[in-house]
């Protein structure tokens, strides 16, 4: 009994290529699992704007996943409060972290603050940041299987944001039909874009 427990909470056996590789492919958190679309609508429009804010995305997801791991491992668990507390520490993690961020890209780039406005903040409450962590304690990952994940979140969240932004430029010249323009062209191509990432679905599995 007592090593069928320690079993099933040892991390899993999954090298960090291999969760770096699917975390930002085959299961791209934005087009698979569909977090973090609000800020992907309405940021996408521009290229610059969506490269600052897929960085700042990565940045947080990465150093966020990596913290809240730490601290759920070296705290939570050991109190037993990891049930009750979880969301409440990794919302507060998230928040403290985008503060910081929001006031070094202040500091050094003027013009992409601006141009993120109200987007930068509310990176805070981005649903693919918070569900980063979550998925580090629903699949039992190790810290460093945690980092692995976090980064090819982020760089999947970033890759699609560019990806669409780019899509974007190229459809102002081109003759959408006027029912698709706007957020309706913008849904098909993510669909067609999620279509796309599944084609990389034998390629390595996390599940």
């Amino acid at each position: 009994m007592i090593l069928a427990q320690v079993t099933l909470e040892s991390p899993p056996a999954i090298s960090l290529l291999a969760i770096l590789v699917s975390a930002a492919l085959t299961d791209n958190i934005l087009l698979t699992r569909f977090l973090g679309m609000c800020s992907f609508l309405a940021v996408s429009r521009q290229m610059k704007s969506s490269l600052g804010l897929g960085l700042a995305v990565t940045t947080v997801t990465t150093f966020t996943a990596a913290i809240n791991a730490a601290l759920y491992r070296g705290v939570l668990e050991p109190l037993g409060l990891h049930i009750s507390l979880k969301l409440i520490l990794f919302i507060v993690v998230i928040a403290a972290f985008v503060q910081l961020m929001e006031m070094l890209i202040e500091r050094l780039s003027l013009g992409l603050y601006y141009a993120l406005g109200i987007f930068l903040p509310l990176i805070t409450v981005n649903c693919a940041i918070l569900g980063a962590s979550l998925f580090m304690v629903i699949r039992k990952y190790s810290f460093i299987q945690t980092v692995g994940f976090g980064v090819g979140a982020g760089v999947g969240w970033a890759m699609a944001i560019v990806l669409i932004a780019g899509l974007q430029r190229k459809m102002l010249y081109s003759d959408v039909p006027r029912a698709f323009r706007g957020v309706a062209i913008t849904m098909v191509i993510t669909g067609v874009m999620a279509m796309a990432f599944m084609g990389f679905a034998g390629m390595v599995n996390i599940q």
